[in-house]
C-alpha cells in the first residue's frame, strides 16, 4: 500500500478509530517520513491526538521505533481490557455509542467470565454503530440496536455506559463522537456509571498551553447528499464531555477520574509534553 493510499483511507474514514488511525500512520511513516509527509498525516484528522502523539514518538526513526509504538498499543489493550471487564456486572445491560475497538476488546474479555448484553446506537450519519453490531455478533455477545434518538429509552434498562475516546484535554474534558454528551447527561440522570476507555496517548498535550482541541466538522453531504440549495448543515464529528459527567477514564494506567488521569499521563509519559 502506498503512502497516499493510506492517507486517503484515513481521510475518507475507510480507516477509522483513533488507534487504527495511529497504526496506519506508523505504516505510512515507514514509507515516507519527511516533514511534508508528517504534516500531511497530522492534517488528515484534526481531532486525533493519538495520531499526533504516535507520530511524535516515532518520527526520528520510524523503522526502528514503529515496533515499540505497536508494542505499546498491544500491551495497553490487554491491560485496559482487564480493567474494563471488571467493571461489567453479571447479567447486566451495557450501553455504548459509535464504535470503539477498545470497548469491543473490553466486552470480549468480559465475555470470558460473565454473561451480559449490549445496547448500542446507530451513530448517524455514517452508521459506525453497525460496525459495533457486527463485531459483537461475531463474538456472540447479545446486542440490541437503537436509532440515535431512542438512546434515552435504551439507557433506562442499562446498568452502565462504556464509550471510546478520541481525545482528552488537560482540564479533564473528554472528546468523543457527537451525541456522546447527550447520552452521558441521560445516564448521569439515571445514576449510571459512565466509563471512557482509552489508551493514554489520546491525551492532547497542546491543551496544556491553552490550545483548544479542534472539533472536526465533516462534509454536509454525509448527512444529506442532495440537500436543498441555501440550506446550512452542521456536521460535527465530535463533541466535548464535561469531566463531572465521567465516572472514570479506563486506561492502561488504571481507572481514574479525569483530572487524576491527566496527572498520571504527565508522570508516566513526560515525552508527550
Amino acid at each position: 500500500m502506498t503512502f497516499n493510499k493510506i492517507c486517503k483511507d484515513i481521510k475518507s474514514l475507510k480507516i477509522q478509530g483513533a488507534e487504527n488511525i495511529a497504526k496506519a500512520a506508523i505504516r505510512a511513516l515507514k514509507i515516507r517520513s519527511d516533514s511534508k509527509a508528517i504534516q500531511k498525516l497530522i492534517s488528515l484528522r484534526p481531532t486525533e491526538p493519538a495520531l499526533r502523539n504516535t507520530i511524535n514518538f516515532i518520527k526520528e526513526d520510524p523503522k526502528k521505533l514503529a515496533k515499540a509504538a505497536l508494542n505499546h498499543f498491544k500491551k495497553s489493550n490487554e491491560t485496559i481490557s482487564k480493567y474494563g471487564s471488571k467493571l461489567i456486572k453479571k447479567n447486566s445491560i451495557i450501553f455504548t455509542h459509535c464504535h470503539s475497538s477498545t470497548v469491543i476488546k473490553i466486552f470480549k474479555e468480559a465475555k470470558k467470565t460473565k454473561k451480559f448484553q449490549v445496547y448500542n446506537t446507530e451513530t448517524r450519519p455514517l452508521f459506525q454503530g453497525r460496525k459495533t453490531v457486527k463485531d459483537l455478533l461475531k463474538l456472540k455477545i447479545p446486542i440490541t440496536h437503537f436509532v440515535d434518538s431512542a438512546g434515552r429509552i435504551a439507557l433506562k434498562d442499562c446498568k452502565a455506559a462504556f464509550f471510546g475516546v478520541d481525545a482528552i484535554t488537560s482540564d479533564g474534558k473528554v472528546v468523543n463522537k457527537i451525541g456522546t454528551e447527550m447520552f452521558c447527561e441521560i445516564a448521569y440522570k439515571y445514576d449510571l456509571p459512565i466509563y471512557f476507555c482509552a489508551n493514554s496517548w489520546k491525551f492532547d498535550p497542546k491543551t496544556i498551553l491553552g490550545f483548544q482541541e479542534k472539533i472536526e466538522e465533516r462534509s454536509p453531504k454525509e448527512i444529506w447528499p442532495n440537500a436543498p440549495k441555501k440550506l446550512k448543515i452542521k456536521n460535527y464529528a465530535f463533541e466535548f464531555i464535561k469531566p463531572e459527567l465521567v465516572t472514570a477514564i479506563v486506561s492502561e494506567l488504571g481507572v481514574y477520574k479525569p483530572h487524576t488521569f491527566v496527572e498520571e499521563v504527565k508522570k508516566t509519559y513526560p515525552w508527550i509534553l
